[in-house]
């Protein structure tokens, strides 16, 4: 039988987790953000402000563009930092981590902007086999590491040529390479057969062939939103990348 302390102990942790549990289903999702290859987490820092002037919590993953297995780590380690649901976003090669990483229950929804979108068992580089190379491709080069750059003329005429050239020097200095092979890594789920998603379709974009954009987001079942944009469209036009994900955060949560 329980004495009086240790009743009152024991009632005070359960009326705690309660309220734990109570709060994590009322509250809004937060929103984690996985960057792209030849980008790190400051390629986000237009929206994340926008996003957190909603109340909204805010979390960019910071990958290290090694392998699909690296990157899903390093997402899956900031899910497990989360308190309730989430609302997962990834831009170009983010979107193939997403569709991977998004298998977790605590992945409500899924944001892609200007990104792939894998099937199961499908890696990056043959997705767009079926469509002419666009111009950035060529200028995409390799060091001796076996990583990927962008060279200055593929950052400020391909990747974001809707940028000014001060910015555009920055995003080249601070890029981050991402291994070739990793590329060829094959996904095992695709999270978007079982979660609602969203898809921004840059139409100026010179890395992913927007019509490629669009038979995703058509694959996907994804609301779509299409902006006059560069590759980077959460640089070029952050308001209304960050609507589409406000959007996807809102709906999200009216509908738990």
């Amino acid at each position: 039988m329980f004495k009086p302390k240790t009743l009152a102990l024991a009632l005070a942790m359960s009326a705690s987790l309660f309220t734990m549990g109570s709060q994590a289903a009322t509250q809004e999702p937060s929103v984690v953000i996985v960057h792209g290859a030849f980008a790190d987490g400051s390629d986000w820092a237009k929206v994340v402000p926008l996003l957190q002037s909603e109340g909204i919590k805010v979390t960019v993953v910071q990958n290290p563009l090694t392998s699909l297995t690296d990157d899903v780590a390093a997402t899956q380690r900031v899910l497990n930092n989360q308190e309730g649901d989430v609302v997962l976003v990834g831009h170009s090669w983010g979107g193939t981590v997403i569709s991977q990483a998004g298998a977790d229950q605590k992945v409500r929804s899924l944001v892609y902007v200007a990104a792939f979108a894998p099937d199961a068992g499908q890696a990056t580089k043959e997705l767009g086999k079926d469509y002419p190379a666009p111009s950035g491709v060529s200028e995409i080069v390799p060091d001796k590491n076996g990583f990927l750059y962008l060279t200055p003329k593929g950052m400020a005429d391909d990747f974001a040529q809707d940028l000014p050239a001060e910015q555009t020097s920055v995003m080249l200095a601070t890029q981050g390479p991402i291994r070739a092979a990793a590329f060829e890594d094959r996904t095992s789920v695709a999270a978007w057969k079982t979660k609602p998603s969203w898809f921004v379709v840059a139409n100026e974009d010179r890395m992913i062939q927007p019509d490629l954009q669009r038979a995703f987001a058509k694959k996907i079942g994804a609301r779509t939103t299409e902006l006059k944009a560069s590759h980077v469209p959460q640089q070029s036009r952050p308001a209304e990348v960050a609507k589409v994900i406000i959007e996807a955060v809102h709906q999200t949560h009216e509908n738990r």
